[in-house]
């Protein structure tokens, strides 16, 4: 069992991409973990996380490293490592888990030095007390420029208000990829020493009393089949063990009683099963079935509840709904609406962000997340799976506080170049944005504004696409205030088929003059699907079935070369984006495809003119 002298508990903290996944990775393989490390980017250990290169899930592992040199030659030091995610759909993950370490690494990229994201997540570092240690990563690439990065970062540092103590902050030089980390940037075969060595010194070990009565703060939540919710936190005083009788504290004020099931620490990779967790040490607790984030667990006789750790509201809302499309249940395991639920349920036991209840009919479900990457990984996983699914348009969730109607606004923070400053402002106002602060950081500028949360759909792939990928932009939310006016919707109608069958060339040529594609020759559709955007501003109804027709006849002139324009692929998110209020996404473990909620023709029109007659007479 580790002293508490000589824990060390070490957040991660950098902007998406900056690659402290790969240094998590160097770190495992320089300790006693490293024969549980096979292959790269084992902290992502979801295979939508290695495919997008980012974390989306908090995460844990332990270290136990031997000092190899200097005056703490011989030490064993434990250094729980806590990764986090870099995105800002999932910064409500970042905040809580700083509550659990006593110092942080400050990773930055050696060519883009801090981003907006790293300026958010280390000012709530430093609001908690945390020291940083620097540690300018990819240093092997050939464009970087780690000096002007480190004067970045104390630039950042002075500007968020750090104390005296938080700007002597130690500097690393390092590459993960390569599994080196280095005070001297030329000293490449130390390995991660010098790493090891700066968190020694750097990070206090925990200010705990093992002989108080038991405080653990739950953090963060994990799910088993075998024994339910488990409980990942950070004993703050006293001791766990198994068969202990304790309370958690809830919101409201209440308390539960229970009985530990099980302790596990953090060993290497894995969970080991503990007789005791003593302060200052993380452990993931089994045994209380409704616990939540944000509870203490204290002892059953002395309940001590701890300041509560906040998550973050959902803002937007989706409606899951069974594939009753034309080509439903060719490709899925699982289609049926109770299947859905099921899933949905199991996902509750551990997304604590997310909520779910029933729709309006008993094939729907209204599924609420904290934004469109949230809900987009779940559909993405679920995919994944084996099941079909359609979803509709993501709708921001509206209050009635005093009798007002109130939307939720978000903060909203762009960092981009000079030149993409005039399109990104123009599509800001066209979301509802104010603008709160502009200021100019070297060749790039910074914006700071409040905005809608409706008006962050699909403003993520519009901005990207106006500054040529320039620019990087996060958000988080900040307050519901009254519902503000319209906001821009998408400019052009879709292309609909009206008839099933096979896609051809012919057909999708002559429709070419038209608008652009989003299906290709020899793809399957059917009536009401969405092959196209419009050049227009309405939708048209188009025949892309249609075959040239064949004659006895051989024609004298040549057959000319035909080149069909290149469709447009929308990946599952650009889907979600795109779709209007009358549009559902269908999601198939091989496909995506966007069609209209009614498919018939003939309908849609009934339907239209349906509403239109009760806007007429509510107006009259």
């Amino acid at each position: 069992m580790p002293e508490a002298a000589s824990i060390r508990n070490v957040a991660i903290i950098a902007h998406v991409d900056h690659g402290k996944t790969t240094l998590v990775d160097s770190m495992l393989h320089a300790s006693s973990a490293a024969r549980e490390v096979d292959g790269e980017c084992v902290m992502d250990s979801n295979p939508l996380e290695r495919e997008r290169g980012i974390t989306i899930l908090a995460k844990n592992c332990a270290v136990d490293y031997v000092m190899p040199e200097g005056p703490h030659k011989g030490e064993r030091i434990r250094v729980n490592i806590i990764d986090t995610p870099g995105h800002a759909d999932f910064g409500g993950e970042v905040e809580r888990v700083l509550r659990m370490a006593d110092g942080c690494l400050l990773l930055v990229d050696s060519l883009e030095g801090p981003m907006p994201q790293t300026r958010f997540v280390l000012q709530k570092a430093l609001e908690v007390g945390l020291k940083p240690i620097v540690v300018v990563n990819k240093c092997d690439r050939p464009e970087g420029r780690p000096d002007a990065v480190v004067n970045e970062v104390f630039d950042l540092l002075v500007e968020l208000g750090a104390d005296d103590l938080a700007l002597d902050f130690p500097v690393l030089f390092a590459s993960g990829r390569d599994g080196w980390a280095a005070f001297d940037r030329n000293d490449r075969d130390r390995g991660v020493t010098d790493l090891f060595q700066a968190i020694h010194q750097r990070v206090p070990s925990p200010t705990c009393d093992a002989t108080k009565p038991l405080q653990f703060l739950v953090t963060n939540l994990d799910y088993n089949d075998y024994v339910g919710r488990i409980a990942i936190g950070r004993v703050y005083q006293g001791s766990v063990k198994p068969g202990l009788a304790i309370v958690a504290t809830k919101q409201d004020g209440s308390v539960k009683r229970g009985r530990v099931s099980g302790v596990k620490r953090f060993e290497g990779l894995g969970r080991q099963a503990a007789e005791l967790v003593e302060a200052g040490d993380l452990c993931a607790i089994e045994g209380i079935p409704d616990i939540e984030i944000g509870d203490t667990i204290c002892l059953h006789d002395q309940p001590l509840p701890m300041q509560r750790v906040k998550v973050d509201e959902p803002t937007l809302h989706m409606v899951f709904r069974i594939n009753d499309g034309p080509l439903g249940g060719r490709e899925g395991k699982y289609v049926t609406s109770r299947q859905i639920w099921d899933r949905l349920q199991k996902e509750l036991e551990k997304n604590v962000a997310l909520k779910v209840s029933m729709g309006d009919t008993s094939d729907e479900f209204h599924v609420s997340g904290r934004g469109l990457l949230h809900l987009g990984v779940l559909i993405e996983n679920m995919r994944r799976e084996g099941f079909e699914l359609t979803v509709g348009k993501p709708q921001v969730i509206e209050k009635e506080i005093d009798g007002v109607t109130c939307e939720p606004f978000e903060r909203l923070v762009l960092d981009t170049a000079l030149s993409g400053m005039g399109p990104s402002l123009e599509l800001l106002g066209q979301r509802g944005a104010e603008i709160l602060k502009v200021d100019t950081r070297g060749e790039r500028m910074h914006v700071e504004a409040e905005i809608p949360a409706r008006g962050l759909i699909g403003l993520r792939t519009r901005v990207l696409n106006a500054t040529g990928g320039e620019a990087v932009m996060y958000h988080s939310f900040n307050c519901y205030k009254p519902l503000k006016g319209g906001i821009a919707k998408r400019q052009n109608g879709v292309m609909i088929s009206m008839e099933s069958g096979t896609a051809t060339a012919y057909a999708l040529l002559g429709l070419g003059d038209r608008g652009f594609m989003f299906i290709k020759p020899s793809e399957v559709v059917y009536e009401g699907m969405i092959v196209g955007e419009h050049n227009r501003d309405n939708d048209l109804n188009v025949n892309v079935v249609k075959a040239k027709q064949l004659t006895n006849f051989r024609e004298a002139a040549k057959e000319a070369t035909v080149v069909l324009k290149a469709p447009r692929l929308m990946s599952l998110e650009a889907a979600l984006e795109y779709i209007e209020d009358d549009e559902l996404v269908e999601i198939t473990p091989t496909q995506v495809r966007v069609r209209k909620k009614i498919l018939g023709e003939a309908e849609r029109r009934r339907y239209e003119r349906s509403e239109r007659s009760k806007a007429e007479s509510v107006g009259a």
